[in-house]
């Protein structure tokens, strides 16, 4: 650790630690694998319960479906699951500023699990109601822990595409729903009561063969160490660079730099805040105008475009799933193809490059609707290319805010903006292009692209004007820990 440690009345001490030069100097390893697999997956599951529920919301609406409820009731139902996501992120990811990453990362799935599973046997409205919130919570939850435990352990160089692939993951989850919904709601398969019921039980599958993965994830060193934990903090790190030299059979490099912290049993609201809009305001404008445009332009199209396709395309509700699946897969594509460019060009250039570019391409989209160029498959060659990039731009939107926030503020940071971005963007943009819509009118729904392209083309302005090059660089020097003081040095 080095220097002497001074403690005070409370059994705190000043340090100085070299905990963060030395996970950022790994090599990757299988334990790396074990943090994509035992995080990374959280976003899989949402992406499968936003789409299943988009699928099967028909069969639940029939006769004999085994629960009366109305297609209204199931919007309902949506905004009730954004309520409960957004409620469950800022709750959870303050609890995973004050108690551990580890901790809530087990917490948050273990209500997603109960909740999903209580979905399953829904029999009347205001029970599905209420699974449907739980739900919500933990998977809001899920977001602050996850994506402060990624990048706390993943290595400055690798951090940008494997955050971003992470954060993709949502897409592939998303095109399995679809799928699956196609068998699982097929009569001469399933019966009209059970096939749906079936849908929400793979979810908790899923989620339990997660939950016994994460239990081997370890606690973020940089959280331990702040909050008066230091030698457990020394003892995981040991434990990780003992088992990926063994892996690698390479030396590990002597790790180049130190930082001297002030440790901590908590970090109070208040400061949190007055770190995000005072020290920070141009960080925090950057990351809700990041948030808005990713969270307006996808749930807009994602919740609409059966309806749309069905309007304007005269595609069957049979045949939607299969859009649906082209679509998430090219969504899934993009962070996976260009999140390497995030760590090599940066993060500024291909932020905005992706809000901008999907800006444009929205844009276009919009002339080709109103003008009637469009058939159903090139309008989705469209969408495709559009969220090629977007999907990549949205992802990054996580990647940002988790990045350039102290340490102690980082969930609960991630937790406001993606609460902020999805209660502002994430009900607007549906409702507002389920109205353009109904009401039949291409023109309209040009419109309604052009919104969309609109404030991502602001996300892009800000990431132009306001953006951090985060690339390769250790988070205590993006944002210097508030424990942290200012007598940083080499060792």
């Amino acid at each position: 650790m080095g220097g002497t440690p001074v403690s005070d009345a409370a059994g705190l001490r000043t340090i100085r630690t070299e905990i963060p030069a030395r996970l950022d100097r790994l090599p990757w390893s299988r334990f790396h694998w074990l943090i994509v697999f035992g995080l990374g997956t959280a976003w899989i599951l949402d992406g499968l319960e936003v789409t299943m529920v988009g699928n099967v919301s028909s069969r639940l609406t029939e006769p004999g479906s085994g629960i009366e409820i109305t297609a209204g009731q199931i919007g309902l139902a949506g905004s009730i699951y954004v309520v409960g996501a957004c409620l469950g992120a800022l709750v959870f990811g303050q609890l995973t500023d004050w108690y551990g990453r580890k901790r809530l990362l087990l917490i948050t799935l273990s209500v997603y699990l109960i909740a999903t599973a209580a979905t399953a046997a829904s029999f009347e409205p205001w029970f599905f109601y209420l699974c449907r919130f739980f739900t919500g919570v933990g998977i809001g939850g899920e977001y602050a822990a996850i994506n402060s435990a990624i990048d706390e352990l993943i290595p400055a160089r690798y951090r940008g595409r494997v955050d971003l692939a992470i954060n993709g993951g949502y897409w592939l989850g998303a095109a399995g729903g679809a799928l699956l919904a196609v068998v699982l709601l097929n009569t001469a398969v399933f019966a009209a009561d059970l096939g749906w019921r079936i849908a929400f039980l793979i979810g908790v599958v899923l989620g339990f063969a997660v939950l016994l993965v994460r239990r081997h994830v370890p606690e973020s060193p940089r959280w331990l160490f702040i909050h008066g934990r230091d030698r457990e903090a020394e003892s995981t790190v040991e434990g990780v660079e003992r088992a990926v030299t063994e892996q690698t059979g390479r030396q590990l490099a002597r790790p180049e730099q130190s930082i001297t912290v002030r440790q901590r049993r908590s970090i109070s609201i208040a400061e949190i805040a007055r770190t995000a809009f005072r020290t920070y305001p141009r960080r925090s404008l950057l990351c809700l105008a990041l948030f808005l445009g990713q969270a307006f332009l996808y749930n807009a199209v994602t919740f609409d475009l059966g309806t749309l396709l069905s309007e304007f395309f005269a595609v069957g509700s049979g045949a939607v799933p299969y859009y649906f699946a082209i679509y998430a897969l090219a969504s899934l594509a993009g962070p996976l193809t260009l999140g390497r460019l995030f760590d090599t060009v940066g993060r500024k250039t291909m932020i905005s490059g992706c809000y901008l570019g999907s800006a444009a391409l929205l844009t276009v989209t919009g002339l080709l609707f109103v003008g009637g160029g469009l058939t159903s498959w090139t309008f989705l060659v469209m969408l495709v290319v559009t969220f090629f990039f977007a999907s990549t731009g949205a992802s990054a939107a996580y990647l940002t805010v988790s990045e350039i926030f102290p340490m102690e503020t980082r969930a609960l940071a991630i937790a406001f903006f993606y609460a902020v971005g999805t209660a502002a963007g994430g009900v607007a943009g549906p409702v507002l292009f389920g109205r353009f819509i109904e009401s039949g009118s291409a023109e309209l729904v040009a419109l309604g692209f052009y919104i969309g392209a609109a404030i991502m083309a602001l996300g892009g302005i800000a990431e132009l004007a306001f953006g951090i090059k985060a690339e390769g660089r250790s988070l205590e020097d993006i944002a210097t820990p508030l424990t942290a003081q200012q007598d940083q040095s080499s060792s």
